[in-house]
């Protein structure tokens, strides 16, 4: 078979560890041509191809970001494109497609299975907000570095008696910011899940440091929002998939915390940090049971499916399940376990 590879919104740690599985079984196993669509949707819509195999996937296991680059290309916002893309995947003799991606990539991988295609879906997103799938590779990568980053804002807390604002990834969901959160100690953990109450949160900043403890980390998710009328937000900017432009709840938050406390208060936003860089084993491992489980799928015409994790093991699901909802954090696991910590 001629099969076709794609990663498509935001990198993701353990991106190359699925294009090197794939193509390595694809190519060994089956005896596969595998080709690459550079810059996700985009270089399908602009027929741009690599090939790959073995030999070019070599040494990339390792690597962050992809071998494939990538964009937030919406074939559906773009006058013509679908056919483009139809036209793209006979020009190259493509028998099946493996996207790889989040919410946005796979629903349109799951429009253009309405329209013919031959596809088959590995979930891909740090924000851990997939349905259908346990975990999502690059979550866990995700969760370490932001870990690190609090341990180390906690000994710059503590030496100047201060409070800081830790910004992390997770537009809908706030999945990395309660692991972190939870995993570095924080004194409070905000996420979009649930509206904040500033006078809330400053309040238990006080009754903390009236407590002695001087030094306190609020970890908060770049979606999270406040309270209706408790704060403005900036308008922003969309992508192609309606998605405001985040980044910078956190320095809204520091300056209103510091003017109602008192408390000297200062910002880490740790921003692309988070998903560049090299993937955890897990992550590797992950993503590398994804590649495998997405080429077998392929030659089992499990079309219009994902792969996910389930129990430990990889199972496929309906691409339409999977894009239908967000999986959002457990309230449960906020107020009954991290929570517990607070104050």
């Amino acid at each position: 078979m001629r099969v076709g590879l794609l990663t498509g919104g935001g990198d993701c740690p353990g991106l190359n560890a699925v294009i090197r599985a794939v193509v390595r079984k694809g190519e060994t196993f089956y005896s596969d041509e595998l080709v690459g669509f550079l810059d996700g949707w985009r270089g399908v819509i602009d027929n741009r191809t690599i090939p790959l195999n073995v030999e070019r996937c070599r040494g990339i296991l390792p690597r962050g970001g992809t071998i494939l680059f990538t964009s937030r290309t919406n074939p559906y916002k773009i006058d013509g494109a679908v056919e483009r893309v139809l036209a793209t995947l006979q020009e190259q003799r493509i028998d099946a497609l493996i996207a790889i991606g989040g919410e946005d990539t796979l629903g349109v991988a799951h429009r253009l299975a309405g329209e013919g295609v031959s596809v088959v879906g590995v979930p891909k997103t740090i924000d851990n907000d997939l349905s259908c799938t346990e975990v999502t590779f690059g979550f866990h990568t995700a969760v370490q570095i932001a870990t690190e980053a609090i341990d180390r804002l906690h000994t710059t807390a503590e030496s100047h008696d201060r409070v800081i604002v830790c910004e992390v990834m997770g537009r809908h969901a706030g999945w990395i910011a309660t692991y972190a959160g939870i995993a570095g100690g924080a004194a409070e953990i905000l996420v979009p899940e649930e509206p904040f109450d500033i006078d809330v949160v400053c309040e238990n900043l006080k009754a903390r440091h009236a407590k002695g403890r001087f030094a306190s980390i609020v970890v908060v998710a770049e979606g999270a929002v406040p309270k209706e009328g408790t704060m403005t937000l900036q308008s922003r900017e969309v992508d192609q998939f309606g998605h405001v432009r985040l980044g910078g709840i956190a320095n809204l938050l520091a300056s209103e915390i510091e003017e109602r406390t008192g408390f000297e208060t200062r910002v880490t936003i740790l921003g692309h940090i988070q998903r560049g860089g090299t993937p955890t084993a897990f992550d590797r491992v992950l993503a590398t049971r994804f590649g495998i489980a997405a080429i077998e799928a392929v030659h089992d015409e499990a079309f219009d499916h994902m792969v996910a994790l389930r129990a430990d093991q990889i199972v496929r699901v309906p691409l339409g399940e999977a894009v239908t909802e967000l999986k959002t954090v457990d309230p449960e696991l906020l107020h009954d376990v991290a929570a517990a910590f607070w104050g």
